[in-house]
């Protein structure tokens, strides 16, 4: 018998058979998938009402830290509430159009009434309760495209903190239409969906985390989010 030779694709010859995954692009959320996952390099990309969004490499001030201390406030809440589940940049299926990959997530645990859950192929689909992101400024994206296809895909809550501008924007969706939540007498921000989650704004403007982690400690010992942890348990 002559030598038999493989006809199996190389990784090389896979990749240039898929076409470049190119920021600006306009690609249905399967085409975009596609090309995403041919390209293991890439660590973030996002399709966000159809066109593709591929952020630059991430400063440190201006957006790994402040992405670290919300993540380490979320985390508190998380971790006293059971029913609650946590991401850090997971990729979401919001709709055809739409595949964001939020810096957080908060969601409620489907098995308690929660909208979003795992597909098979371990991606969220669906829109989490609350999101959350980091921009550079009122320009960003993230308060234009994307705040659009989040409304509309029913996220019920969005908090935008705007590291250059020096404001945080959390939004609550109310009749289709996403509100400003303001600051209390006690310049605390309070979330509508997750009961005794709250932001010390001022203090995480001035990276004072010590207060902010301590302020959420206080909500978690509240009745209203005692309430809320004993209505999850009793719907899971």
């Amino acid at each position: 018998m002559g030598q038999q030779t493989s006809t199996a694709a190389t990784p090389l010859e896979v990749a240039v058979a898929i076409p470049a995954l190119e920021a600006g692009d306009h690609l249905t959320r399967c085409e975009f998938e596609r090309r995403y996952e041919a390209r293991p390099d890439i660590k973030k990309a996002e399709l966000i009402e159809g066109v593709v969004y591929m952020p630059s490499p991430v400063r440190l001030e201006s957006h790994a830290e402040p992405h670290a201390s919300l993540v380490a406030w979320l985390g508190v809440y998380r971790a006293a509430t059971p029913g609650v589940r946590l991401a850090d940049n997971a990729t979401m299926r919001l709709d055809l159009e739409n595949e964001p990959q939020p810096d957080a997530l908060l969601r409620i645990d489907p098995k308690a009434g929660g909208r979003a859950q795992r597909s098979q192929d371990d991606y969220l689909e669906g829109a989490a309760e609350l999101v959350v992101e980091v921009a550079a400024s009122s320009a960003s994206y993230d308060l234009h495209e994307k705040l659009r296809a989040y409304r509309r895909n029913g996220v019920q809550e969005y908090l935008v903190w705007r590291v250059y501008d020096k404001q945080v924007d959390w939004f609550h969706l109310l009749d289709g239409e996403y509100v400003h939540l303001t600051p209390d007498a006690d310049g605390m921000l309070r979330s509508q969906v997750f009961p005794g989650l709250r932001l010390a704004v001022a203090a995480l403007l001035v990276d004072d985390l010590a207060t902010v982690l301590a302020e959420v400690q206080k909500g978690i010992g509240t009745p209203e989010h005692a309430v809320f942890v004993e209505w999850l348990q009793g719907k899971s």
